[in-house]
C-alpha cells in the first residue's frame, strides 16, 4: 500500500486536537462508507487505504506525536511504513462492520432486555436508607413450553436456513484478506430452531409478560438522580440467555427544610432582633428529628451556625455532611409609638461601644463558604 502525502487529519475530518475518541469515531464511519466491498464508487479502494494509513498513524501517541511535530517527513525518517498495518490495531475496523459482539470467530452469550423505573422518596429517606416495593411489567419465561416456544410434545426441528447455527456468515475478500461477516439467521431470528407448534400460552415467544414487585434496598446518602441496578432482574432472554438488569432510578422530593449541597443540608431560621441581642435558645429541623439550638448574644445576620455531623450520610463511605444553619433577623414592620419610644430612648443610650465593627460582605460569604 503507497503511503499518501495528505494531510491525516483531513483524510478523516477531524482537527488536531481532536480527542482518540473522535479519531476512532471518525475512522468507524468512513470504514463503513469506503470499504470496497460496500461502496460502488470507483476511487473507493484507495481512498479506504488512505484512511486507514491515517487511523495507523494517528491512533498510536507515538507515531501521531511524530508526525504533529514533523510531518510526513518525520514519519519516513522514524522507520513509519504504511503498507505494514497492525491488524491488533484494527479491532475498531472488524466491530464497525460486524458489531461488538464478534471478535475473532467468538460470538458473546446474549442476554435479555433491561428495564428502568422511577420511584421518589422524601429526603429524610434518603439519608437513613429505605426499602420500596417498586412494580414492573417483566417479560418472563413462559412456564407452560420452559421458554423454548413449543407447545408441549411438538417438535422442534433446526432451522433449515442456517442449520442450526442462528447465524449466516458471508466471506468477503479484500486488500487485507479475508473479512468474515456474520449476522443473525432472518428465518428463525438467531434461534437457530424451527418451531412447528407454537406454545398456545406465548404463541412461540417463549415468554409472557406479567407484573412483578421487587424490594429495593435504597441506600443512605443516595442522591437525587443515581440509579440502583438490580442484576439479572430485567426481561428474560430467549432459550440459553440470561435475563437482562433492572435500573431503578430514584428522585428525592424538595423538602421545604432543607436545601441539600453534596453531603452538606442548609436551613434557615428567624429571630427577632431582640433575640439577636440577647441570645435565645430555638428548636430547629434536624435530618434526626427536631433539636435545640442556643444562638449567642449579638448574633448577626447572616450568620452560619454549623452543626457538624448533621448532615446526610456519606455513600458508600463513612461519616456525614454538616447542616448549616443561616440566621435571619427579623426587623419589625410596624411599631406603636411605645415601642418606637422605646428604640429611640435605646438609641440615644447606645455608643460606639455598643456596636461591634460589623463583618463586610466578603467575610459573610466566606463565612457562609467555610
Amino acid at each position: 500500500m503507497a503511503t499518501t502525502d495528505r494531510d491525516y487529519y483531513e483524510l478523516l475530518g477531524v482537527g488536531k486536537g481532536a480527542s482518540d475518541a473522535d479519531i476512532k469515531r471518525s475512522f468507524r464511519n468512513l470504514a463503513r462508507e469506503l470499504h470496497p466491498d460496500v461502496s460502488e464508487a470507483p476511487n473507493a479502494e484507495e481512498r479506504f487505504k488512505e484512511v486507514v494509513e491515517a487511523y495507523e498513524v494517528l491512533s498510536k501517541s507515538e507515531t501521531r506525536e511524530l508526525y504533529d511535530r514533523y510531518g510526513h517527513a518525520g514519519l519516513r525518517s522514524g522507520g513509519f511504513q504504511p503498507g505494514h498495518v497492525d491488524f491488533g490495531n484494527l479491532a475498531d475496523l472488524f466491530a464497525a462492520f460486524f458489531g461488538d459482539d464478534v471478535l475473532g470467530g467468538r460470538r458473546r452469550r446474549g442476554r435479555g432486555a433491561d428495564l428502568a423505573a422511577t420511584i421518589e422518596i422524601e429526603l429524610v429517606d434518603a439519608a437513613r436508607g429505605v426499602t420500596r416495593d417498586v412494580p414492573f411489567e417483566v417479560a418472563v419465561t413462559c412456564s407452560r413450553c420452559v421458554g423454548n416456544g413449543a407447545e408441549p410434545g411438538s417438535e422442534v426441528t433446526a432451522c433449515p436456513t442456517c442449520g442450526g447455527a442462528g447465524r449466516l456468515q458471508q466471506v468477503t475478500r479484500s486488500v487485507f484478506g479475508e473479512f468474515v461477516r456474520t449476522q443473525n439467521c432472518p428465518d428463525c431470528a438467531g434461534s437457530g430452531r424451527r418451531i412447528e407448534k407454537p406454545c398456545s400460552e406465548c404463541h412461540g415467544a417463549g415468554r409472557v409478560v406479567e407484573e412483578r414487585t421487587l424490594a429495593v434496598e435504597i441506600p443512605a446518602g443516595i442522591h437525587d438522580g443515581q440509579r440502583i441496578r438490580l442484576g439479572g432482574e430485567g426481561h428474560a432472554g430467549v432459550v440459553g440467555e440470561t435475563a437482562g438488569d433492572a435500573y431503578v432510578e430514584v428522585r428525592i422530593r424538595p423538602d421545604e427544610r432543607f436545601v441539600r449541597e453534596g453531603d452538606d443540608v442548609y436551613t434557615t431560621v428567624g429571630i427577632t432582633i431582640t433575640q439577636a441581642a440577647l441570645g435565645a435558645t430555638l428548636t430547629i429541623p434536624t435530618l434526626d428529628g427536631e433539636e435545640e439550638l442556643e444562638l449567642e448574644p449579638g448574633t448577626q445576620p447572616g450568620e452560619i451556625v454549623v452543626l457538624r455531623g448533621r448532615g446526610m450520610p456519606v455513600l458508600r463511605g463513612f461519616g456525614r455532611g454538616d447542616e448549616r444553619v443561616l440566621v435571619s433577623v427579623l426587623v419589625p414592620r410596624n411599631l406603636t409609638d411605645e415601642q418606637r419610644r422605646l428604640l429611640r430612648e435605646f438609641d440615644e443610650h447606645a455608643d460606639e461601644h455598643t456596636y461591634d465593627k460589623p463583618e463586610g460582605l466578603l467575610g459573610k460569604l466566606k463565612s457562609a463558604f467555610r
